[in-house]
């Protein structure tokens, strides 16, 4: 199975690339041990299910890729409606690029597994839902801050999170059904209007 400190690494890769770009339901774990190239037996040998391994697998995703990019999006060094705008533009940017590497749009891991598992999967389900607040938290942070400074219409930030989020996570999965990716090129736009961006404090990123 290739040196014991890799394969649960080599595992978690594999299913998330499995499960991005088919469906958690429709992955073996057959399948992820053949991408990983470890043997079955060894699989138990790191988790009990497909879902302990899913479980793991985004977790390690949130920290080592998801995290740094929303703290880097997210700094509070820069205008509250720049992190904003800018973290929307790239949604449509990342969009754009795995098309190109795929051949398909994916749209987004976290939401097209926790929209599958939703009834089933508690511990899974838990994860992502976990994941999907940890998001919401930084938009929230950044209309709280946009609040403060006067640039948006007055609101509950908290509210403003989850209506941001669902836009976001809304105008995704449309790009995935449609399997394109220029549905979400006018995300900067729609999340200010969203927020009630006062005209002339608005700024769009440039592409």
């Amino acid at each position: 199975m290739g040196r014991t400190s890799d394969a649960a690494e080599r595992l978690m890769d594999a299913a998330l690339d499995l499960i991005w770009e088919e469906s958690y339901g429709g992955v073996t774990i057959d399948d992820i041990c053949q991408r990983a190239n470890v043997k079955k037996g060894s699989f138990y040998y790191f988790f009990s299910s497909k879902a302990e391994l899913a479980v793991a697998a985004l977790e390690r995703m949130w920290l080592q890729n998801w995290k740094p990019t929303m703290d880097e999006r997210f700094s509070p060094s820069l205008e509250p409606l720049a992190r904003i705008t800018n973290y929307l533009d790239s949604v449509y940017h990342k969009q754009v690029a795995v098309k190109q590497e795929h051949g398909k749009v994916l749209g987004c891991p976290i939401v097209s597994v926790g929209s599958e598992t939703s009834t089933h999967e508690a511990d899974l389900n838990g994860k992502i839902r976990e994941i999907l607040n940890r998001k919401r938290r930084y938009y929230e942070s950044a209309i709280r801050d946009a609040l403060a400074e006067g640039v948006i219409e007055p609101c509950d930030p908290a509210e403003k999170a989850t209506a941001l989020a669902g836009l976001i996570e809304g105008i995704v999965c449309q790009c995935r059904i449609m399997n394109d990716p220029e549905v979400a090129r006018a995300l900067p736009e729609m999340g200010l209007r969203l927020l009630g961006a006062k005209a002339s404090t608005t700024t769009l990123p440039h592409s």
